[in-house]
């Protein structure tokens, strides 16, 4: 059987090597290279790319937020001037809706003033149509009065009365 130099365990398993006493000094070393090796990779390549990513992505999101405050500062400025010409756009059309209102009741009451104008023509010409007609009715009236009362008087006496005396008594009756 051949010598092992490592001490063999039960079971017949070599020990697990970093934890053997013989390669710790190498296991050091070789530690230490890899983090001076690995620090200064990171320091010199990784973290100066990773800084710039960092500072550029900064660099963006304020010239994003920058950006954002403008454009909301622009969006205020137009919604002031949309409400602003909606303000306007609403007095101008209340001024036209008077100004059509007043023009609407102005031509209303002109055509009122003619219509009334043409109705008081026509009611004083039936109204002079109406005194004309009974002007005629009353001569007509009259006439026929002084013809009964002439009848009347000469059934009730048996003679004709005089006709200027008929109509004297019809005149006195009717005024």
């Amino acid at each position: 059987m051949a010598t092992n130099t490592h001490t063999e365990h039960p079971g017949g398993k070599a020990p697990f090597p970093p934890f053997q006493g013989e390669t710790f000094p190498s296991q050091i070393f070789w530690l230490t290279i890899c983090f001076v090796a690995l620090y200064v990779l990171l320091s010199r390549v990784a973290l100066p790319r990773l800084g710039g990513v960092i500072a550029e992505r900064n660099a963006k999101i304020e010239g994003d937020l920058e950006a954002a405050n403008r454009l909301r500062n622009d969006s205020e400025a137009a919604q002031a001037a949309y409400e602003k010409s909606l303000a306007d756009a609403r007095t101008k059309a209340q001024t036209l809706a008077s100004e059509s209102q007043a023009k609407a009741a102005s031509e209303a009451e002109a055509q009122r003033k003619e219509l009334e104008a043409g109705l008081k023509a026509k009611l004083d010409a039936a109204e002079a149509q109406i005194a004309k007609t009974k002007s005629a009715a009353m001569t007509n009236v009259r006439t026929i009065a002084v013809d009964t009362a002439g009848v009347i008087v000469e059934r009730l006496t048996g003679k004709a009365p005089a006709p200027q005396a008929v109509e004297r008594a019809v005149d006195a009756a009717l005024h």
